[in-house]
């Protein structure tokens, strides 16, 4: 299927490992103009010599609101504009609640969540002058559920809620704002791969229980429904949460 995203200008934070790499090679394939942007210079120069193709990097660190702002100004000085934003950029701390300072709740926010609606914010501003663009956020199953780490969710359960209210507001300019939750997905810088080298005997049981798929994603999964949303193939997708987690929620919707 052609996804006609050919010369989109695409800007996909925390794109140099994981989910985020594998966002940023399938919209490469596809023929797109990427930037990926993430806090260590190696990994994105790394990810820039593997997958080629037409790549910019920048170095930035997203918790920062001045260099989301350089972030957005050096892309459209770049590009011109941006047609494609994706929300990638994360991570979890912490523990329980009560064992975890709130420090850590303060900077999982500012990661998970402030840092992708300044930029959602941001980018709409240049959207609008287009009548055109889509925002996708990189969310979690466990962002619409219990489960995990508490910090983490609850940054991702807000961003959940962001998603809808932003799409509703920006889709008469022809802007589409949705996110993609995924479950447990194995990479090669992820905590599942260290927990799996750690404990596989625990791994192995937590994945026969959990997913009924029987075994965990693969980043390139969750890419693929990420360069559909971005299409106008999905033209009538507004303001929703995918899980792509093979059927590892336990919701009903």
């Amino acid at each position: 299927m052609d996804l006609q995203l050919r010369g989109k200008n695409v800007l996909i934070t925390g794109g140099s490992k994981g989910i985020g790499k594998a966002i940023t090679k399938v919209f490469v394939e596809e023929g797109a103009n990427v930037t990926i942007t993430a806090r260590d210079l190696g990994f994105l120069e790394r990810a820039k010599a593997e997958l080629g193709g037409k790549i910019s990097i920048y170095q930035a660190d997203l918790t920062n609101p001045e260099e989301r702002e350089n972030l957005i100004h050096t892309f459209i000085e770049q590009n011109g504009t941006l047609d494609v934003l994706i929300n990638n950029a994360g991570g979890s701390n912490g523990g329980k609640a009560m064992e975890t300072d709130m420090d850590l709740f303060y900077q999982a926010m500012e990661l998970n969540y402030f840092s992708a609606v300044h930029l959602s914010k941001l980018a709409v501003e240049h959207m609008k002058n287009q009548i055109s663009g889509s925002i996708i956020n990189i969310t979690s199953v466990y962002g619409r559920e219990s489960g995990g780490k508490i910090t983490y969710n609850n940054a991702k359960a807000a961003l959940i809620s962001f998603t809808k209210s932003l799409a509703d507001e920006i889709i008469p300019y022809g802007i589409r704002v949705n996110s993609i939750a995924p479950g447990s997905i194995l990479h090669e810088s992820g905590n599942w791969l260290r927990r799996m080298n750690e404990n596989p005997e625990e791994i192995k049981e937590f994945v026969k229980k959990d997913i009924p798929a029987g075994r965990f994603g693969a980043p390139e999964e969750i890419a693929n429904v990420a360069a559909f949303l971005a299409s106008e193939k999905a033209s009538w997708i507004v303001g929703a949460s995918i899980n792509v987690d093979g059927g590892q929620s336990k919701m009903n919707f």
